[in-house]
């Protein structure tokens, strides 16, 4: 709703030519923020979507809303900055591998510490698509492109595992095709307070196609991903017949059956410590199912609230401030 008029997907579309590749991942993230955000009973003027670099970075232009198309990995520090000034508004990232974690990489990690209200939409295609297919900070090793034509030998970002190693308070993982599941997943994003990392699988069909196959191919993504469900065990599989147990401090898959029952199972907690998100954040195909859904979901003190909380308390007990007075006063030093 917004002014007491019902807001449809048509309201967040803007008149912009969409010039993603065909078949591109992007359009069906695209598909799913316009049809969540008339959900979220925000007037659409309160929507603010900011971008960086890149692919995805074009998304500003094919929302309906305000928006900024910033430069390489700055996004954060501009939506930062939008936030703290305008606290009512609901601000949105949307990134890249390569515009996050490398070029924005210090933006990013300091964005999720302070734990800036902002909802960062991470499109994990790992590759630089762009610029057509340079090897990104989250490309596997061996990955031939054309930057690294006999293979990449860095050991790739998980950006997962980033997020909580940043203390991120909210971390979410879904696919690109995954519509239900990525609609529900920007739901919950949206009504966390605090920074809502989420990453999503994206498949560049061009530059890196298939990447994502095992997850995003019907026949293969029952066995090679796990659904996060808070209070649920970690079941997956076909036949819903195998799980996550713990074995000491090591995850281990079994098979249910000949004794071993969901008791037996680890069962999610969104809001358990921060060792147990990393784990999962680790878990990937094929030795283990890939964890999809939401990781982690915990209450911790947001940044421009504190900031305008110390703001009032120092105004209260010594008035307002004298820009003039500051910039004139004797805290000034001679350079000789």
């Amino acid at each position: 709703m917004s002014g007491g008029v019902l807001l449809t997907k048509k309201d967040f579309s803007s008149d912009q030519e969409v010039r993603w590749c065909p078949g591109c991942g992007d359009y069906a993230i695209l598909a799913s923020v316009q049809s969540v955000f008339p959900e979220l009973g925000i007037p659409k003027e309160k929507f603010v979507v900011v971008s960086g670099i890149g692919c995805s970075s074009r998304f500003p232009y094919y929302m309906n809303t305000f928006g900024f198309h910033t430069i390489h990995g700055r996004a954060p520090a501009v939506a930062t900055g939008v936030k703290i000034a305008n606290p009512d508004l609901s601000v949105w990232i949307a990134t890249g591998d390569g515009d996050a974690l490398s070029i924005g990489g210090n933006h990013i990690i300091h964005l999720m510490r302070r734990n800036v209200d902002v909802k960062v939409m991470l499109f994990n295609n790992r590759i630089y698509g762009l610029t057509k297919g340079q090897y990104s900070p989250t490309s596997e090793v061996g990955k031939k492109t054309k930057s690294t034509p006999f293979g990449s030998v860095d050991r790739p970002f998980n950006p997962i595992s980033v997020a909580i190693g940043s203390r991120a308070s909210f971390v979410a993982r879904s696919v690109d095709v995954y519509a239900p599941h990525l609609k529900e997943v920007l739901h919950a994003a949206a009504k966390h307070k605090g920074t809502a990392f989420i990453e999503i699988f994206q498949n560049c069909n061009i530059f890196n196609d298939l990447a994502f196959e095992q997850y995003r191919e019907k026949e293969l993504r029952d066995d090679n991903v796990v659904h996060l469900k808070h209070g649920e065990p970690l079941i997956f599989g076909k036949a819903k017949d195998r799980g996550i147990r713990m074995n000491g401090f090591t995850p281990e898959v079994v098979t249910l059956g000949n004794g071993v029952t969901e008791k037996d199972l680890v069962v999610h907690d969104v809001k358990a410590p921060a060792a147990y998100a990393f784990m999962l954040s680790q878990m990937e195909a094929p030795a283990f199912p890939t964890p999809i859904g939401v990781l982690r979901d915990i209450d911790a003190p947001v940044l421009e609230a504190a900031m305008h909380r110390q703001i009032d308390d120092v105004v209260a007990s010594k008035g307002k401030g004298d820009l003039q007075a500051l910039i004139y006063g004797g805290e000034t030093w001679d350079v000789v």
